[in-house]
């Protein structure tokens, strides 16, 4: 029998996908639920409500809450965090390259480390030289990555992903959809999520 299953939508410009992405496979092999790590945009379900940056940007008191709930956060979990500058940062590249990696940890082990680069170093994610160094780091040639990335295969898949994305009806990130369609939002709904998920 099959474990039961998450699916796992991250925009790699999220601040709260970063603890998310960091905390989840642990979180979920304790629950023997499979992980399905979905690399999406958030850009273009925030162009359909009329917003060009971050809801972060747009109300200054939030966008400075936020960053010191991250910093709470982060010292929390014991991770780094540094804001990457600017923000929200460029996250296409990124995106089509841990689309065109292989769900089978690989994706998962790149995605955590291009988080510990933007948000725990600050370094800027679209970038090919930081991706190319993040993929070395986990093992990966990048330079096939790197070309596979530009391809109309791996652009037509991210497209695909965001698509399903609003069908479930995302609007943020992280998000987690279970089996049976019910949607959480958020890094404090991760247990939650995992929790409903290990039900089947």
């Amino acid at each position: 029998m099959a474990a039961p299953a998450l699916d796992f939508y991250y925009e790699f410009a999220s601040t709260y996908s970063y603890p998310a992405a960091m905390r989840l496979a642990d979180i979920a092999e304790k629950a023997g639920v499979a992980v399905r790590w979905r690399p999406f945009l958030l850009g273009p379900i925030f162009a359909e409500l009329g917003l060009t940056t971050s809801p972060f940007n747009i109300q200054p008191a939030k966008g400075r809450y936020m960053r010191r709930d991250l910093e709470r956060t982060m010292a929390a979990h014991g991770l780094p965090f540094r804001m990457p500058e600017p923000f929200p940062a460029n996250s296409l590249l990124a995106a089509r390259v841990a689309t065109a990696l292989p769900d089978d940890g690989r994706r998962a082990a790149f995605s955590r480390g291009v988080y510990r680069a933007s948000f725990g170093e600050g370094a800027d994610i679209s970038d090919a030289t930081v991706l190319g160094q993040v993929l070395k780091a986990e093992g990966i040639e990048p330079v096939p990555l790197l070309v596979a990335a530009g391809g109309d295969a791996v652009k037509r898949e991210l497209r695909a992903t965001v698509e399903t994305a609003k069908a479930a009806g995302i609007f943020g990130a992280p998000s987690f959809v279970t089996a049976d369609g019910e949607l959480f939002w958020g890094n404090d709904r991760l247990d939650q999520a995992v929790a409903w998920a290990a039900k089947g």
